[in-house]
């Protein structure tokens, strides 16, 4: 009987041992599975990170950028109310000179007619003359519109004439001018008003909201992936 007991007790130990034995060969499978898991995850978050960090990078660039272009000349903007100017005269008064290139270290001269356009804001009696842009009225105080500058001179004539009877045909056009009236002079068009400036900075912000939200994403992942780990080992 002491024999039967003890192979009895020998079989039954090793059938423990064989499980044991298993059971540790799948916990090692699973260990080394989830560390092959996080081996491969490791340069996917780095790469992702490097990814949110460009584009932050290039939105801050982009930020700079309008900052010196557009957001600096709708701040310098002096021209900042709208209204609503009545076209008292639009005449062409004289011919200007303007120059383009025909070719490398070549000049030549050609003319176009100016066009001067008086307005009355707002109903106010207040007449003024009136520019089709910023960059118009810094080429010429005198002429609502300066055409690029062409050999034929006949187009550009014609192109004139054509806003002038334009103008006449509306009578109302919207305006901006100057509250403080410092500046005499009314504007038919901004560069860059609230729409453009808008629309300048929305770019921008969806990269750099973009690049944080990615971010942030790989750093829950990786807080989720060292919670689970954590919960594993207390399991365990």
């Amino acid at each position: 009987m002491f024999f039967v007991a003890g192979a009895r007790n020998t079989a039954g130990s090793g059938r423990g041992n064989e499980r044991r034995t298993i059971y540790q060969k799948f916990r090692e499978v699973d260990i080394l599975d989830k560390k092959k898991t996080v081996t491969a995850l490791k340069p996917g978050e780095d790469r992702a990170i490097l990814l949110g960090l460009g584009m932050i990078l290039s939105s801050v660039m982009m930020y700079f950028v309008l900052g010196i272009t557009i957001l600096r000349s709708y701040a310098d903007s002096v021209w900042t109310e709208e209204g609503v100017c009545i076209v008292l005269n639009s005449t062409v008064t004289a011919d200007m000179n303007c120059s383009y290139s025909c070719g490398s270290d070549c000049w030549r001269i050609s003319r176009y007619p100016c066009l001067q356009v008086y307005v009355s804001v707002n109903n106010t009696g207040r007449v003024s003359r009136l520019s089709h842009n910023e960059e118009t009225r810094d080429a010429s105080s005198e002429c609502f519109y300066v055409p690029r500058c062409q050999k034929d001179s006949t187009a550009m004539h014609a192109m004139i004439l054509n806003i002038s009877e334009r103008l006449k045909a509306n009578q109302q056009v919207p305006c901006y001018y100057d509250p403080s009236e410092q500046q005499e002079m009314t504007l038919l068009i901004r560069l860059y008003d609230h729409s453009a400036v808008f629309h300048s900075l929305l770019w921008p912000s969806c990269t750099l909201a973009g690049g944080a939200l990615i971010i942030m994403m790989v750093k829950l992942t990786q807080y989720l992936s060292r919670l689970c780990e954590e919960i594993g080992k207390l399991k365990t």
